[in-house]
């Protein structure tokens, strides 16, 4: 398993922030090769499927994500999402979180453990840097654009 962490501080009210870092189409438009699409498509809450598709034709996969925890920023508290990889390929989970940050700003933490199915664990280093690369410009351009 790699894990690895994200933070960033933000100057946006929590609830912007979390609107930015939930809409789950707009994660396929920042990784590469990559569409998201949402089951049911609607309003995520504890249940919804957020289904990744990696890669181009007979090497792409699908990577859906089961929504475990959904808990919205409401009156400044912080907000948590936890999604579970259910997927063939791609194990683990991940965890978006959002909290009061300094300055009425918004701190924003993606947590994951991720692990590739059938890949040893000796690749668990390249794993953890490729997708702390991935997913750290994923972020910071789901941040950046309303």
């Amino acid at each position: 398993m790699a894990n690895f962490l994200l933070e960033r501080t933000v100057p946006l009210p929590l609830d912007e922030a979390w609107r930015r870092i939930t809409r789950w189409p707009r994660h396929g438009e920042a990784v590469p090769l990559t569409a998201v699409r949402v089951v049911p498509p609607g309003p995520t809450r504890e249940g919804t499927l957020v289904v990744a598709r990696s890669g181009a034709g007979p090497l792409a996969f699908d990577d859906p994500m089961e929504v475990t925890v959904w808990q919205p920023p409401e009156d400044g508290a912080a907000g948590l999402c936890r999604l579970e990889k259910r997927g063939r390929v791609v194990l683990g989970w991940a965890e978006l979180e959002v909290r009061p940050g300094p300055g009425g700003r918004a701190r924003v933490i993606w947590r994951e453990q991720i692990r590739v199915r059938f890949l040893p664990s000796l690749f668990d280093g390249a794993v953890r840097r490729s997708s702390r690369y991935v997913f750290g410009r994923t972020l910071n351009r789901l941040l950046r654009q309303p």
